[in-house]
């Protein structure tokens, strides 16, 4: 069983395998494996789905955590984890409806929010694992 002092790094390597599943999903769409595509992008909103759920049970459990550091990385952790907390809530109902509108076969219209809903999907994947480091090392 997980303990829930585990469960900040489970969240970061949640965040880390949607990061790696939206990259290869990029690639393979780039180099058109749709069924490739398909695979990675409904595995990256599993494991999104799955970071939801531990981060969400952990923080009901522990609370927040405070930033120990200072100096100038005290202004860069608020920095990233403003950005992130704000596109966090941004691109859930971006995701819902970009992977619906792929799932009923809209690919255009897919296609248009797709371009948008990617990168910021990625920005916040990545910056969970950032945040993560600069919390609890």
């Amino acid at each position: 069983m997980i303990a829930v002092t585990d469960l900040p790094l489970v969240n970061a390597l949640l965040n880390g395998t949607s990061a790696s599943l939206l990259s290869a999903g990029y690639y393979f769409v780039r180099h058109k494996n749709i069924p490739a595509h398909r695979r990675c992008m409904l595995l990256a909103l599993c494991s999104s789905l799955l970071f939801l759920i531990s981060y969400l049970t952990y923080h009901f459990q522990v609370g927040s955590v405070r930033y120990q550091g200072a100096g100038w990385t005290r202004l860069v952790y608020f920095s990233i984890l403003l950005t992130h907390t704000i596109l966090a809530a941004v691109i859930v109902p971006m995701v819902l409806v970009t992977v619906t509108r792929a799932l009923k076969g809209r690919y255009d219209r897919h296609r248009r929010i797709a371009r948008w809903t990617l990168p910021l999907w990625l920005y916040v994947s990545v910056t969970g694992v950032i945040i993560y480091w600069m919390l609890y090392h």
